[in-house]
């Protein structure tokens, strides 16, 4: 199993560090790149920095690293996540602006039909923002808004992560053991 995850400037940041860290568990090799506003938004969120995801990830790349392997349609992977995607960064996926490592990524995971899932963080959303998550909902990507799950009664901000990410892997079409409806 191959992944590319990428962070971008949204909040929920978690979000993508538990993804990568329970990809890694499962045996996966994920490739992570982050953009500039992301790394911002991780030190104001979190106690974790650019140097941890360096560190957990398999292959880490800055988002202007343009020649990074999964830049092309030559490099197999099985998808593609971005937890969490900024409206920024869905936007110019949805409207083929491939001007740095992750839109180029995710604009090449479409175009090869591999999976592609869209954490995207934004509300509420305007008219603009739904048409361009519609855009992206009909050229291939999996839009997945990280909306808290209460069926699974959770205890703590933890649980909901671990639940939110669960999904995700799932989505991504990775076999996960997780706490589901009924």
């Amino acid at each position: 199993m191959r992944f590319v995850v990428a962070l971008t400037g949204a909040s929920g940041q978690i979000l993508g560090i538990r993804l990568i860290e329970k990809l890694i568990e499962l045996g996966a090799e994920v490739y992570a790149v982050a953009s500039a506003a992301a790394k911002i938004t991780l030190k104001i969120e979190s106690d974790y920095d650019e140097g941890y995801v360096r560190e957990i990830a398999t292959k880490y790349y800055d988002e202007d690293e343009i020649a990074a392997p999964f830049a092309s349609g030559s490099f197999r992977h099985d998808g593609m996540a971005i937890v969490p995607c900024s409206i920024k960064t869905a936007s110019s996926i949805a409207y083929g602006i491939a001007d740095n490592l992750i839109t180029r990524a995710a604009d090449v995971t479409l175009k090869e039909k591999r999976k592609l899932v869209l954490a995207v963080r934004e509300a509420p959303l305007h008219t603009g923002h739904l048409r361009t998550l519609t855009t992206l909902s009909e050229i291939g990507a999996v839009i997945y808004p990280p909306v808290l799950s209460f069926y699974t009664k959770p205890k703590n901000l933890d649980d909901m992560v671990d639940h939110t990410v669960s999904r995700i892997i799932e989505l991504l079409g990775v076999e996960v053991d997780y706490k589901r409806w009924g």
